[in-house]
């Protein structure tokens, strides 16, 4: 009887079916800022361009609720900002602005990578090999976007190594501020090779325990980008550092 009545129950007992999970869809306010972000990334929205929102919500066919949503959080990131009566502009960081923001990461950033515990694991190493391949292969192919984002990811794993999460979130805040002149280093490919050297040369060191050279080479890495930036803007508007821009 026993095993009849468990039989029968299993009889009843319905049979699990496969369910397609799908993840949530992403706010529409979340894809604009990041579409608007990649832009200024890429150089295809200049400094102190303005940001009509009529503007984008006919580029993204969306309503002025999502399209300021998106520009609140571009603002946050320090990429937007707003000007009385005209409305929000990209961002254009003043050559003084760019020097103290970059000084500040510099010793940040060197503070990151004296403060890796050494000798690095083998499969931390072979996580910057892999971003460090494709890199370089969107160096080779000219896919600046791939070349912003591994770039990106490359860094962060190098300083997320140094266990420090108040330092981390530091610079990940700081790097933000200025995505907005990587283009200026990225239009000249002897600067990307340089990077993709530096990237080389920083894995090399990582594997040896070489701490000195690491710093060094973090900041020979952030020279590039200020630079360009800083000269571009002194042959557009003039080297009178305004205080905003």
């Amino acid at each position: 009887m026993v095993g009849k009545s468990a039989k029968r129950a299993t009889a009843r007992a319905p049979k699990s079916r496969r369910v397609q999970v799908t993840r949530p869809r992403e706010p529409a306010s979340a894809i604009i800022a990041k579409r608007i972000e990649e832009d200024i990334v890429l150089g295809r929205r200049q400094p102190r361009e303005r940001l009509v929102e009529q503007d984008l919500c006919e580029l993204f066919q969306t309503h002025r609720g999502d399209v300021r949503l998106a520009l609140f959080e571009l603002e946050k990131k320090g990429l937007v900002g707003r000007i009385p009566n005209r409305g929000a502009i990209v961002r254009g960081l003043t050559p003084r602005e760019v020097r103290e923001i970059y000084a500040v990461r510099e010793e940040l950033e060197v503070m990151a990578v004296g403060s890796i515990p050494l000798p690095v694991a083998a499969a931390d190493i072979a996580r910057l090999e892999e971003l460090q391949r494709r890199h370089s292969a969107a160096i080779a192919s000219g896919d600046l976007l791939t070349v912003f984002y591994s770039n990106l990811s490359f860094h962060q794993v190098i300083f997320g190594l140094c266990g420090n999460a108040c330092l981390i979130e530091t610079i990940d805040l700081l790097a933000q501020k200025v995505y907005g002149i990587r283009s200026y280093a990225n239009a000249f490919p002897d600067v990307l090779n340089r990077a993709r050297q530096d990237h080389l040369d920083m894995i090399k060191a990582l594997r040896n325990s070489r701490r000195e050279e690491l710093a060094a080479l973090t900041r020979r890495h952030l020279l590039p980008a200020p630079e360009a930036y800083i000269k571009d803007y002194e042959r557009r508007f003039g080297k009178a550092d305004l205080k905003t821009a």
